[in-house]
């Protein structure tokens, strides 16, 4: 597929990624990746290779936050709080469109309209490869822990 095929919101993402001197190649599957299960299931990989892109915002401040977490785990809010000094709520889904330009269920690990303070789950690492969503619900791109990390700008914490 040419890039000139892909969805508006993946043409977007790719030009962002582009901007940052990171090339990522969009696949469209068949079937929605909306789920990590989903996307492992139509990546043929494991869901701990699924990037889950999880915005919170600051309790107290209302700043969105970004946390891109392996798809096998949960974010832990006590976790977040010891290594950000952060207390953490999850953004609704309108707030998500708002900062990220992206709907959920295909929010990409960078790219967003909004600069966000980023964390990665250090459980990725243990990955060659990872897979994170492009933007739409059935649009992924491969990449590895190290590039993720640099071009979202993440901090790798434990986030378990």
């Amino acid at each position: 597929m040419t890039e000139s095929e892909l969805p508006q919101a993946s043409r977007k993402l790719a030009a962002r990624a582009q901007e940052r001197g990171f090339a990522i190649e969009i696949s469209i599957m068949p079937d929605s990746t909306r789920t990590a299960e989903d996307a492992a299931a139509a990546c043929k990989v494991t869901v701990g290779q699924i990037v889950k892109s999880l915005v919170f915002e600051d309790a107290e401040t209302g700043d969105p936050l970004m946390f891109l977490v392996s798809g096998t785990n949960r974010l832990n809010e006590k976790t977040v709080r010891a290594h950000t000094g952060r207390k953490v709520k999850r953004a609704d889904a309108d707030a998500v469109r708002k900062v990220t330009g992206f709907a959920i269920g295909g929010i990409p690990p960078f790219g967003h309209d909004t600069a966000l303070a980023t964390w990665m789950d250090r459980d990725l690492m243990d990955h060659e490869v990872i897979w994170a969503a492009a933007g739409t619900p059935n649009a992924v791109f491969p990449t590895t822990p190290g590039q993720l990390a640099q071009a979202s700008g993440a901090t790798v914490i434990d986030l378990k």
